[in-house]
């Protein structure tokens, strides 16, 4: 899981950036300068990278058995500036907290003793 959620990390950060780049560089020079160029060229690599990180987000998601909710959540802070950041580091701490859960329940034995279900095809 540690390597789902370096992989979420680097995408949320780059697509974080390329959205603010789109939207307080590209657009604005755009508008005001009459250059579509940069818009072209930011907003396809944004959504290409936008993409990726919708991968990578439900691969950690499904990982880490995550609500709908919260997947979906995760998932549209991609698409407001500055937000990806935020969410970034709220997922740092869900995850630093589901790993102090399951460290405590592995030293208490109770990892031990849940019940395993098992696929039978």
């Amino acid at each position: 899981m540690n390597g789902a959620h370096t992989r979420y990390r680097i995408a949320a950060y780059v697509v974080g950036v390329m959205l603010v780049l789109l939207v307080l560089v590209a657009m604005p020079i755009k508008y005001f300068g009459d250059n579509a160029v940069p818009v072209q060229v930011i907003g396809t690599a944004h959504g290409w990278l936008f993409a990726g990180y919708l991968a990578l987000t439900f691969d950690l998601a499904r990982r880490t058995n995550w609500p709908l909710r919260r997947t979906l959540g995760v998932m549209v802070s991609g698409t407001i500036p500055f937000l990806s950041f935020v969410v970034e580091r709220k997922v740092d701490k869900w995850l630093a907290a589901d790993g102090a859960k399951t460290a405590a329940d592995t030293k208490t034995g109770a990892a031990e003793a849940a019940p395993v279900e098992h696929a039978d095809a």
